[in-house]
């Protein structure tokens, strides 16, 4: 298929790129920047300057092309985000930028419309230990203003892609990625400078190494069913205290300081995200009807196949 590819740049984008050129396709990839239209020609992908938010200039500057896919990979996260301003950029492009995708499908009469969305949506609580498939309620209101934010802009966001007529859309619900990107590699850089304490207790999370990430959205461009949404996950949840420990020891830093959790309650995104929820997961639909399976089935076999320079072990 040929493909406009949103966000073809960010930290799915860049291992998303050639995986989709691997499998066969054609990408047009759109970018704001003149250095990320560099790394797509690159890649071998057409590049399209341009800023999804600016719907206008978005339909003049894909005008004449023709496609058969639309993914909405755009966001604006730069590591893994800790307060609640750090994803307000992410909720502008998850509705906004939703609505400007859906319109330059129409423009370039493409019928396919994968768009990226969260575990998160779920909600930031307690889920216990139950596994989470995709019939459990998805992005309801919470009655908290700044969660709500959150919550609006995802279930736009899907909303819009299952719901658009003559659209074949398709929502993708990633666990928190790690892998060769930046938020690992900022996360790798605090612990090995004893800068990332651990909350006890700590909460639970469902994670997605990008290379997985990456290949699925290629498996449910080929064989997701349209109008469903998919949790893209490894098998295994982990413990966030867990995680961060097992980070520390791949690289060789010592054992991260302990905090109470309750000291993280003046950050309310950082203490929901790292002590509050507890959330874990099934990807069964995924391997069912995608015919995937996570090449990294757990945190550990991901992070042993990670590489860090001397700057983030000091």
């Amino acid at each position: 298929m040929r493909t406009v590819l949103a966000g073809a740049t960010g930290a799915i984008g860049r291992h998303l790129v050639p995986q989709l050129l691997a499998a066969g396709h054609s990408v047009v990839g759109l970018t704001r920047c003149a250095h990320g239209a560099t790394q797509l020609a690159a890649a071998g992908a057409e590049a399209v300057r341009t800023d999804v938010l600016d719907g206008e200039g978005l339909l003049r500057a894909l005008a004449g092309r023709r496609a058969d896919a639309v993914i909405h990979q755009a966001t604006a996260i730069e590591g893994v985000p800790l307060r609640h301003r750090d994803l307000h950029a992410t909720d502008r492009l998850r509705d906004r930028g939703t609505t400007n995708l859906l319109r330059a499908a129409e423009l370039v009469g493409a019928h396919r419309f994968l768009t990226q969305s969260f575990f998160l949506g779920y909600g930031y609580r307690d889920h216990g230990d139950a596994s989470i498939t995709e019939d459990t309620a998805f992005a309801e209101p919470t009655g908290h203003r700044a969660f709500d934010r959150h919550m609006d802009s995802m279930r736009s966001n899907e909303h819009q892609a299952l719901n658009t007529a003559g659209i074949d859309g398709i929502a993708l619900r990633y666990g928190m990625f790690y892998g060769p990107e930046p938020a690992t590699r900022r996360l790798a850089t605090l612990v090995a400078r004893r800068r990332l304490p651990v909350p006890h207790p700590s909460g639970t999370t469902s994670l997605i190494h990008i290379h997985d990430a990456a290949s699925a959205t290629v498996a449910a461009l080929e064989r997701g069913h349209a109008g469903e949404a998919y949790n893209i996950v490894d098998d295994q949840p982990v413990d966030f205290g867990a995680y961060v420990a097992a980070i520390a020891d791949h690289v060789h830093a010592p054992a991260p300081p302990t905090i109470p959790g309750w000291l993280l309650t003046p950050v309310p995104y950082m203490h929901a995200l790292m002590v509050a929820t507890r959330i874990s997961l099934s990807n069964a639909k995924a391997k069912r009807e995608l015919d995937w399976t996570p090449h990294y089935p757990s945190y550990r076999d991901g992070l042993g196949a990670l590489r860090f320079d001397d700057s983030e072990r000091r």
